[in-house]
């Protein structure tokens, strides 16, 4: 996702931000978005995880690059897992989930020798879509979901979900296996049951997901709420037992059980020993409730910042 709606804000305060840009490395001071001084910075920051997060993350690092422009920041979208995989291999910094590290993913990092910290960044609503076309599976329950994704053995049809609906093979278009998305509808849909494996399409880019539906009016997906408001005007979203996701529900819960949190785990000795890591994941934090809800998820309690910046600022 390229557009991301955070570059009209960027426009609005370019100006200011270029003049932090202009600094040079080492101790020298430039301008920050805020006008007050920063120390400039040089170095590199390795991130990679969650295609869900990503997001968040490169509208933080656009906004980052013009306060702190030698410090340079790469962004990988390997998935949940695959990021973990880098975080535990001794390759990234911090590592972007759209699910909670796993017991055994806890295990390896420990056994690595890595310590780790997990922040809170957001909240995101896992969201159900449809071709535009699509004018009679606006509204399902968990059940439904359960029937339409969960392998037994036949092609899924939509009138296996209700006789009054099309009697139409149903296309599948959801994130691969190493996504914390794939992870997170694996435990709150499938209930960890195999996901149907006819007319299925299993991709890490969430584009790829927005295309497929959007070329077929059988078709049917999921992936982070963010990237449903960014193509919205070419899929619908399926009400969850009446419920639409959006900014209120998912704060609230009450879109259940598809709400859910956003994850930056960040490696300790990282935190202590680079210092442009450090001054990043600092950066993150104050800015990740504004960043959020400029891409389209949902900022937390700006207790929960204060409460992170807090554990951070431990670390060091």
């Amino acid at each position: 996702m390229k557009n991301f709606k955070y570059l009209a804000m960027s426009a609005m305060i370019g100006s200011a931000l270029l003049l932090g840009a202009c600094g040079s490395t080492g101790a020298e001071s430039g301008s920050g978005s805020d006008g007050e001084k920063t120390e400039q910075l040089s170095g590199n920051v390795k991130i990679d995880g969650s295609s869900t997060v990503a997001p968040i993350a490169e509208a933080v690092n656009e906004e980052y690059a013009a306060t702190q422009a030698d410090v340079k920041v790469s962004i990988g979208v390997s998935g949940t897992g695959g990021g973990f995989e880098k975080f535990i291999a001794g390759e990234t910094d911090l590592s972007n989930a759209s699910r909670p590290i796993k017991d055994e993913e806890k295990q390896k990092l420990e056994e690595a020798g890595i310590d780790y910290t997990e922040f809170k960044i957001a909240n995101d609503g896992l969201t159900v879509v449809l071709n535009k076309e699509n004018d009679w599976a606006e509204d399902m329950t968990v059940e439904d979901l359960k029937k339409l994704f969960i392998e037994d053995g036949t092609t899924k049809k939509w009138s296996d979900i209700n006789p009054e609906w099309p009697d139409e093979e149903v296309k599948f278009y959801a994130p691969g296996t190493d996504s914390g998305t794939f992870d997170y509808f694996d435990e709150v849909i499938l209930e960890e049951q195999d996901m149907v494996k006819k007319n299925i399409q299993l991709s890490e880019d969430d584009n790829v997901l927005v295309q497929g539906v959007t070329g077929d009016k059988n078709a049917i997906g999921f992936f982070g709420y963010a990237y449903y408001l960014e193509n919205k005007d070419q899929l619908k979203a399926v009400k969850v037992g009446g419920v639409d996701p959006n900014n209120e529900t998912i704060e609230s819960g009450e879109y259940t059980p598809l709400s859910r949190p956003l994850f930056v785990y960040a490696k300790n000795d990282s935190m202590k020993d680079n210092e442009a890591a450090y001054d990043y994941m600092k950066y993150t934090l104050e800015n990740a409730g504004e960043m959020a809800e400029a891409v389209g998820y949902v900022k937390l309690e700006d207790s929960v910042y204060e409460e992170d910046l807090s554990k951070l600022e431990e670390l060091k």
